[in-house]
């Protein structure tokens, strides 16, 4: 759509035919998409979990628009063919602004009707069926319908209406024919013993039916890896983990790269905070705590200090709560903008972190978790991060309950880390930081 609103723009404004000044209009179509996308994303355009109310969305909208096209309007000045965009600036600007706020309510309506819609049937009626059904409510995913319930034993999740079960007097792959269905999806935690029609199964896999385990299916709908569903074996031998030399080397370069960057430009931000702690109350302004990194090795992590200096006088460690008193004025404030965070700047140029990774935690917390949480200790197979993947998916976590269902997203990061998906991860934390979610 954002690369049309350049092609036809120009042209509109050229009033040549088509193919001789359009062709050239390609590449500032290409950057300006490239923008509007990321604009889009930083405002929350393209989250998951359910659509948009039509004042936010017209809102966002309006403000990637006013924010991405001065910034393309002196991106085209440094790229082939930029002026002829620049001339027709007018034209995109409208075309872009009618493109999102027509074409966003037009798929929803079509979703609305069922069209474009990918139908899924879920075998098993027990609590793994219904974490399928809430995978794909919790992710807004109104694309995805689920068809039916196929059972497979006497198990039954009083979530389920009975009249969305079918009758089992058919087989199954009939029964996919006749409702249409896209994707199985397996969400029977016991199948030993002949529990599951394999053969039927199978027939699916030989008609192009997709067949996915529960485990799979929520990794790839929901982002995260359900330590419910999964087993050591299929962390040994399934895909993932790739942690190979280049991914390393890329890594550590982009690190240092960005984090120069950024001291550099934060350079004025860290000054007025500095002073603004010092000015408040009295203790130190950076906070050096112990962490835990790669391979479990301890370090000392820096922060900007954002509570009070005797916020934990008698030595135990405690999680931060909503509303917590023991955070200063000024600590509220840069807890909410991240600025507390950014002397893990210094971290991460020292090689202690990733700018991209999960969060560190305690030792304190480690400890204790590792001894109630399964596979906690994979996270420390990557280095601990600024941001990461269940930060920009999970709110702020402050108990063991919220460790296990962030590991979930820390699983599914360090099992399927690469540089898109770090790429996605610092997209995210810009809406999260512009938004301010997930404070305390």
């Amino acid at each position: 759509m954002y690369f049309l609103a350049v092609v036809i723009g120009v042209y509109v404004h050229r009033q040549f035919p088509p193919g001789v000044w359009t062709l050239h209009a390609y590449f500032p179509a290409f950057v300006f998409a490239a923008l509007m996308v990321v604009v889009s994303a930083t405002m929350g355009l393209y989250k998951a979990g359910g659509p948009l109310s039509s004042r936010t969305a017209l809102t966002r909208v309006v403000a990637a628009t006013a924010l991405c096209v001065p910034v393309s309007y002196l991106a085209f000045s440094f790229i082939p063919y930029g002026h002829l965009a620049q001339s027709a600036i007018a034209n995109i600007l409208l075309l872009t602004l009618l493109g999102g706020l027509v074409m966003r309510p037009f798929l929803n309506g079509l979703l609305s009707f069922g069209v474009l819609q990918y139908r899924l049937l879920v075998v098993g009626t027990g609590p793994e069926a219904q974490a399928v059904e809430h995978a794909i409510g919790q992710r807004g995913l109104s694309q995805a319908l689920i068809a039916s319930f196929y059972p497979v034993n006497d198990i039954r999740d009083p979530g389920i209406d009975p009249t969305r079960i079918v009758q089992t007097g058919e087989s199954l792959d009939v029964i996919v024919d006749r409702l249409r269905i896209s994707e199985v999806v397996v969400a029977v935690r016991e199948q030993r013993g002949g529990v599951l029609p394999l053969k039927e199964l199978l027939n699916c896999r030989a008609k192009g039916v997709r067949v996915t385990g529960i485990a799979q299916f929520l990794e790839r709908v929901v982002g995260q890896v359900p330590l419910e569903s999964i087993k050591a074996s299929s962390l040994i031998y399934g895909d993932g983990f790739q942690q190979g030399v280049v991914r390393r080397v890329f890594k550590r370069l982009a690190d240092v790269a960005v984090s120069l960057g950024l001291l550099v430009m934060a350079l004025p931000v860290l000054l007025i905070t500095a002073m603004a702690i010092a000015f408040e109350s009295r203790g130190p302004i950076i906070y050096r705590q112990e962490r835990v990194g790669r391979g479990g090795k301890p370090f000392t992590l820096w922060k900007f200090r954002s509570m009070r200096p005797d916020a934990e006088s008698d030595g135990r460690a405690r999680w931060a709560q909503v509303n917590d008193d023991r955070i200063t004025k000024v600590g509220r404030f840069i807890r909410r903008t991240r600025i507390d965070e950014l002397p893990q700047l210094i971290n991460v140029l020292r090689g202690e972190m990733s700018f991209v990774g999960p969060r560190p935690e305690r030792p304190a917390f480690v400890e204790k978790l590792k001894a109630q949480i399964p596979f906690y200790d994979l996270r420390h197979s990557v280095k601990p991060g600024l941001t990461g993947w269940a930060q920009v998916r999970y709110p702020y976590g402050a108990s063991e309950s919220d460790s296990a269902n962030k590991l979930q997203f820390d699983l599914y990061y360090v099992k399927n880390n690469s540089p898109i998906l770090d790429m996605l991860i610092v997209l995210e934390t810009a809406r999260v930081v512009v938004f301010g979610e997930g404070v305390r």
